[in-house]
C-alpha cells in the first residue's frame, strides 16, 4: 500500500504523509469487542508513573485470537479491518460452524481466503500457522509463541516478522528484526509470512494534534524549567544544565543500567541485539 502526500490545505500538511488504508469499512463485530480502560500513565494508586500519557480519542478494544488453537478447521476470511489499538490490520474469519474471531493480518492476506492453523504439518500457505518444528528453515514467520500454547508473543506489529535459523531437537533459533537470535521451543506455532500493512512505518505525524489524538501529551525538556522544577533547569541565558542528564527527582538517565531485573526469558538469547554473542 502506497503513502500519500496530498496537497497541503495547512502549513502543518506540508509534511504529512498518509498510509492509504485498504479496509472493509463495515462496523466491527460487536461480539469481538469490549471496552478498554485507558490508565492515562497512572498506577492502581492514581498516581502518575508513566509521564506525557493522557487523552486521545476513545478506542474499542477488538478481541484476538492469538493462540488460534481451533486446530484443522477451514476459517474464510470474510474482512480485513481497522485496529486503533495496534499500528497492523486484524482479519475477521468465520469458521464453518459460524464462530468468528479476529486474528493479526498477515500481508497478502485478502477477503475471501481460507486459512488453517494445525499442531501438524499443513500447507505452506500465507497464513497458516502450525509449529515451527514443520516449517522449512530461513522461513519468514510471525506471530510466534514463546511457550506452546501460550499464544503469540513475537513480531506482531505491522510489517514485521522474525526468520527461521535452525531446529535441534524440541527448540528452534529465531533471528529477529533487532539482529537478536533467540531459542524458543519447536512445538511452538507460527503464522507463516509478515505481518501486513508494512507502510505505516513511512506515514508521519504531520502535525502536534494528531499526536494528541494518539494519547501522547506533551514533553517538556528539563532544561527549558525552573531550578525548583528539574535539578537541570534555571540559569542566566540557554545552558545545557551543566550537570549530569538526570529525572526530575535526580535519578541519573545515562551510565549505568537503571534494570532492576532481567526477565526470565532473556536467558534463551543466544546473540544479543547488539551482536554479542552469549557464552
Amino acid at each position: 500500500m502506497p503513502v500519500l502526500q496530498q496537497k497541503p490545505v495547512t502549513p502543518s500538511g506540508r509534511f504529512y504523509l498518509k498510509n492509504k488504508v485498504e479496509v472493509s469499512k463495515k462496523r466491527p463485530e460487536k461480539a469481538l469487542t469490549k471496552g478498554h480502560h485507558r490508565k492515562k500513565g497512572r498506577n492502581t494508586y492514581g498516581r502518575i508513573t508513566s509521564r506525557r500519557r493522557g487523552g486521545g480519542h476513545k478506542r474499542l478494544y477488538r478481541t484476538i485470537d492469538f493462540r488460534r488453537n481451533r486446530f484443522d478447521e477451514n476459517a474464510k476470511v470474510i474482512a480485513v479491518e481497522y485496529d486503533p489499538n495496534r499500528t497492523s490490520h486484524i482479519a475477521l474469519l468465520e469458521y464453518d460452524d459460524g464462530e468468528k474471531t479476529y486474528i493479526i493480518c498477515p500481508d497478502g492476506v485478502q477477503e475471501g481466503d481460507v486459512l488453517q492453523s494445525s499442531e501438524n504439518k499443513i500447507d505452506f500457505n500465507t497464513g497458516n500457522a502450525m509449529p515451527l518444528l514443520y516449517l522449512p528453515l530461513g522461513t519468514k514467520v510471525h506471530c510466534v509463541e514463546m511457550l506452546p500454547g501460550a499464544g503469540a508473543k513475537i513480531a506482531r506489529t505491522a510489517g514485521s516478522s522474525v526468520r527461521l535459523v535452525s531446529v535441534d531437537g524440541d527448540e528452534a533459533s529465531l533471528k529477529l528484526p533487532s539482529g537478536e537470535i533467540r531459542l524458543v521451543k519447536s512445538r511452538c506455532l507460527a503464522t507463516i509470512g509478515a505481518v501486513g500493512n508494512g507502510s505505516h512505518q513511512k506515514a508521519t505525524i504531520g502535525k502536534a494534534g494528531r499526536s494528541r489524538w494518539l494519547g501522547k501529551r506533551p514533553r517538556v525538556r528539563g532544561v527549558a524549567m525552573n531550578p525548583v522544577d528539574h535539578p537541570m533547569g534555571g540559569g542566566e541565558g540557554r545552558t545545557s544544565g551543566g550537570g549530569h542528564p538526570s529525572s526530575p527527582w535526580g535519578q541519573l538517565s545515562k551510565g549505568f543500567p537503571t534494570r532492576k531485573k532481567s526477565k526470565p526469558s532473556n536467558s534463551q538469547i543466544l546473540v544479543r541485539r547488539n551482536g554479542r554473542r552469549i557464552k
